[in-house]
């Protein structure tokens, strides 16, 4: 009886104690953020925890010896082992949704802010990992069995490392190489991509592969190693402000700088332009017809995509509606055919022409002259002998 009033009691004060702090942390949460997080997130692990100390505690000082005590002190201590990395855990977890609420990447310049998240999420991840890896150890370590076992593996650890890398050679790449995306800042959430020729954005980073959401919301899922060992463009790498072109063919005869104060006009109609580059050049002149580039920009890659189209579109329409003379053209020259008067022999005019005169050496390939003669006879094949003949 006296054991089990004192874990009653150890229990009790023990939630009394918990409750009491919960209370003062919902009254400081009125004021701070971080305080009402706290008592939101962590009173669940923070009961659990003191509640199970206080009762092994109880039981170790005055429960005294009954049947099966080793075995329940055991089960408190790995109770009190997992309350404890739930703790932990919930803690850690509470400082990291701090630091993405407060580098929100829902407005317009947020560079540092998607650097700053894709930090924190790839964190996020490694720190459950750590601690649940670290619980279970623990955990293993309480059985007198198992350390002996450890003691002994510990001998063949080389061996086992190596055996271990090799059969998870790929797993570990992707896992290195989510740590390295994570803090070399290649690539971050939000950003804008294009890979394996499709144009997306960066959805999620993990520890094994990185989710591209593609315009037409399709998904491509990628291992991590993908963007440590191959090429790909990053469009928001320093800046969200991007450049792109909208090119149309027209005639040779179109006059460029009409067409020009036209892209102008078209760009400060509009609010897609971010008001910064605005420029139509020649780029190529060939077959007839010039190429005209327009250089346009805008705050984002979607708004940059959009205002492609519109400017496309705009210049097209105002080609054909005040120079349809510029749309391009296919010429040919056409001659008419000219018949010479017959010789008094048969043969026309321009059958006598010196340069088709038979007698010619540069007209001849196998005949009319020694490297000719020689020529034909290589490919002449065998020449006939004639047979002698006695009628």
């Amino acid at each position: 009886m006296t054991a089990l009033l004192a874990v009653a009691g150890a229990a009790g004060v023990a939630i009394v104690v918990v409750e009491i702090v919960h209370w003062v942390m919902k009254r400081l949460g009125r004021r701070s953020p971080l305080a009402a997080d706290l008592a939101r997130t962590m009173h669940r692990p923070f009961l659990a925890t003191v509640t199970l100390l206080a009762v092994q505690q109880a039981v170790r000082i005055w429960a005294g010896d009954f049947p099966g005590r080793s075995g329940v002190v055991h089960v408190l201590v790995l109770l009190c082992i997992a309350a404890g990395a739930w703790l932990v855990g919930a803690t850690l977890l509470v400082l990291e949704d701090m630091a993405l609420a407060r580098w929100r990447t829902d407005v317009p310049d947020n560079l540092k802010s998607r650097r700053i998240k894709t930090q924190v999420v790839m964190l996020r991840r490694v720190t459950v990992a750590a601690i649940v890896v670290l619980t279970v150890g623990v955990m293993l370590m309480t059985f007198p069995d198992i350390r002996a076992l450890g003691a002994s593996v510990v001998a063949s650890a080389g061996l086992i490392s190596v055996v271990a890398a090799l059969a998870a050679q790929s797993t570990l790449g992707n896992m290195f190489a989510g740590i390295q995306l994570a803090f070399s800042d290649a690539i971050r959430v939000d950003d804008v991509v294009v890979v394996e020729q499709e144009w997306g954005r960066i959805e999620e980073i993990t520890l094994t592969y990185v989710v591209v959401q593609i315009w037409d919301d399709r998904r491509l899922i990628l291992p991590t190693s993908y963007f440590t060992s191959k090429p790909f463009q990053n469009w928001t790498r320093t800046a969200s402000a991007v450049l792109g072109t909208a090119e149309i063919d027209v005639d040779w005869a179109t006059p460029v700088e009409p067409v020009r104060a036209e892209l102008q006009r078209i760009c400060e109609d509009t609010d897609l332009w971010n008001g910064k580059v605005c420029v139509l050049q020649v780029i190529q002149a060939t077959d007839g017809r010039i190429r005209l580039r327009a250089l346009v920009s805008a705050d984002d890659a979607a708004a940059l995509w959009d205002l492609r189209c519109l400017v496309r579109e705009r210049l097209v329409a105002w080609i054909w509606d005040h120079q349809r003379s510029s749309v391009p053209k296919v010429r040919a020259e056409v001659e008419k055919a000219v018949t010479l008067p017959s010789q008094p022999d048969g043969h026309h005019a321009h059958d006598t022409h010196p340069d088709s005169d038979a007698d010619s050496d540069a007209a001849r390939v196998f005949s009319g002259g020694l490297d000719g003669d020689a020529r034909g006879v290589v490919f002449g094949g065998p020449v006939p002998v004639a047979s002698d003949s006695k009628d």
